[in-house]
């Protein structure tokens, strides 16, 4: 059986260098006085309707459903990026 540990990193690597553009883009638009709040509610509209796009109605429900676990359990606290 083969790893997947190479993939996993890479998908890792895409990820944080994603966040890093997204950050640069939300520091701007915050220098600029777009309200930190509109940008977390853009943020979640944008992102969400990717995933709708991408995978289907139903499986962007699935994953909005698992996610009060996933913040509860700190996942998103950016002191604490694992993915």
């Amino acid at each position: 059986m083969f790893s997947t540990d190479g993939a996993r990193d890479e998908q890792r690597e895409a990820r944080q260098l994603a966040l890093e553009y997204l950050a640069e883009a939300w520091n701007t638009a915050e220098d600029e006085g777009v309200e930190t709040l509109a940008l977390a509610h853009a943020s979640l509209f944008a992102a969400l309707a990717t995933m709708v796009r991408l995978h289907g109605d139903e499986a962007t429900a699935l994953l909005v459903e698992a996610l009060p676990t996933r913040i509860r359990e700190g996942e998103y606290a950016l002191d604490r990026m694992t993915h």
